[in-house]
């Protein structure tokens, strides 16, 4: 019998393998009316705009991009991942004071940008203040997910690495933590990651 700990798969006699068996599987997109979209865990339809002023926007339950745009997918994509860029980072500095309290730390700055594979990082600053940087395509996930990197990241001003002492930490300010890291672990593999028809 085996079971899944901190994103390894555990097998009886302690040896651990990565999930080579669960490879990612992030789909590529077209920006074509239709194509599915996901923010905050809610899928959206993308409607194409031939007269749209804003190279993106969410409008009526829809993810609007201008005709202009599609007719390029390297430049549609470019706006789409900015467009979770600059609306990540509006909904993370909102969420972000009520975890720092609780978590009895100092805000750090936040970024949202490509962070390459993982969903966030934090790196310390002068003065106390540090930087977190999330991964853009977090903003996919449920909001619960995203919460849980952010509280993860924050973890890290106080105790650097993963050792017992920051699950603790962790665990203090998310009690159902290691069951946020499953669902993210699952989820997350499934991500658009900005691949598009084409292979551009």
């Amino acid at each position: 019998m085996q079971r899944v700990q901190a994103g390894l798969i555990v097998r009886p006699g302690g040896t651990r393998h990565r999930r080579a068996e669960h490879p990612p599987a992030h789909p590529v997109r077209e920006f074509r009316d239709g194509e599915p979209f996901t923010y905050l865990g809610r899928a959206y339809r993308l409607l194409i705009d031939g007269e749209g002023q804003a190279p993106v926007r969410l409008h009526a339950g829809r993810i609007v991009i201008g005709e202009g745009l599609t007719r390029d997918p390297v430049r549609a994509r470019r706006a789409l991942v900015s467009w979770y860029r600059q609306a990540g980072q509006r909904w993370a500095q909102g969420r972000l004071q009520p975890w720092a309290a609780r978590m009895e730390v100092r805000e750090p700055e936040v970024v949202v940008r490509d962070v390459g594979n993982r969903w966030g990082t934090y790196r310390p600053g002068d003065g106390g203040r540090g930087t977190m940087a999330l991964h853009w395509a977090l903003f996919q996930l449920p909001a619960h997910l995203v919460d849980y990197v952010i509280a993860h990241e924050l973890a890290h001003i106080r105790i650097p690495g993963h050792g017992a002492d920051y699950w603790v930490l962790l665990r203090q300010a998310i009690p159902e933590c290691e069951e946020r890291k499953s669902e993210l672990d699952d989820l997350g593999r499934r991500l658009w990651l900005g691949g598009i028809d084409g292979g551009a």
